[in-house]
């Protein structure tokens, strides 16, 4: 099982570069951010982990400027959006984001995708809440469509374009990874989009059943990768019980002296399971 880090990243926090190379030293291979463009003041959709909303919500970088600087300072990391809103992001815009990060990192990127939980944030987006499923799905192909043909073209509901070139064409063929996150409700979007599901915090005993039917539904042995997981050496031995390829220590925001501390202790776990 491979061992990586998800966290967001703000300016509070270590900055993207410190922290690229602090997690491939100690020799995790994968760092996943999450993405937030900003937070309504007035909100009335709650926050899905109940309470008030954690400040480092409205203060994350833009994952893909974050994300470059970490390349640049790594040779082996996996550099990936633990999730990109793709409710929130233009198709074209995003599908040259993507490949220029895969372009350079040398072919790492990894694009974590989801529909996005806070209905006042993607309606300032111009997005319809109720329709972001679809939305979502139909920007994935056109996405997909814009980095494998060489004059792209995509006509359906929510995306519509003429054919395209754009450039760069992604590093890895025929494109980088698409790591579907969401729950049981997702699942038809792994089936048809994903490259692996992206299972956010599900405790070892809920996931293997869940598992089970993504995969009964999806129809093929799909990737697992567990985002957000806790460091305690008793979850993670329940994990290497499952058929679970990575996952994703969750790593507070701190300054870069705390996290370094932090990522010490993640890198100890992960060592007792290698």
């Amino acid at each position: 099982m491979k061992f990586g880090v998800s966290t967001f990243l703000t300016d509070q926090g270590i900055a993207p570069a410190a922290l690229g190379r602090a997690v491939e030293e100690r020799g995790l291979e994968s760092l996943l951010i999450a993405e937030h463009t900003h937070i309504p003041v007035a909100r009335r959709t709650p926050y899905p982990g109940g309470g008030d909303l954690p400040e480092i919500y409205y203060r994350t970088l833009d994952p893909f400027v974050a994300l470059s600087a970490v390349a640049a300072v790594t040779r082996r990391l996996l550099v990936g959006t633990g999730v990109a809103l793709v409710a929130q992001r233009d198709p074209i815009t995003t599908a040259k984001a993507v490949a220029s990060l895969d372009l350079v990192s040398g072919g790492r990127a990894v694009f974590g995708v989801g529909v996005g939980w806070n209905r006042e944030e993607m309606e300032n987006h111009g997005t319809d809440p109720r329709t972001r499923g679809r939305l979502v799905d139909e920007r994935l192909r056109a996405i997909r469509e814009l980095w494998t043909a060489d004059k792209a073209e995509f006509h359906g509901e929510f995306v519509d374009f003429e054919p395209v070139y754009s450039w760069p064409k992604p590093v890895q063929r025929p494109h980088p990874p698409i790591y579907v996150g969401g729950g049981e409700g997702a699942f038809q979007r792994v089936a048809a989009l994903g490259d692996a599901w992206l299972a956010n915090s599900v405790p070892p005993e809920e996931l293997g059943p869940q598992i089970d039917r993504m995969r009964n539904i999806a129809g093929r042995d799909v990737p697992v990768t567990v985002y957000a997981v806790s460091k305690k050496p008793e979850v993670i031995e329940k994990y290497t019980r499952l058929d679970v390829e990575r996952v994703l220590f969750y790593l507070p925001t701190k300054p870069e002296a705390d996290t370094l501390s932090y990522l010490d202790q993640l890198a100890d776990v992960a060592g007792r399971f290698r």
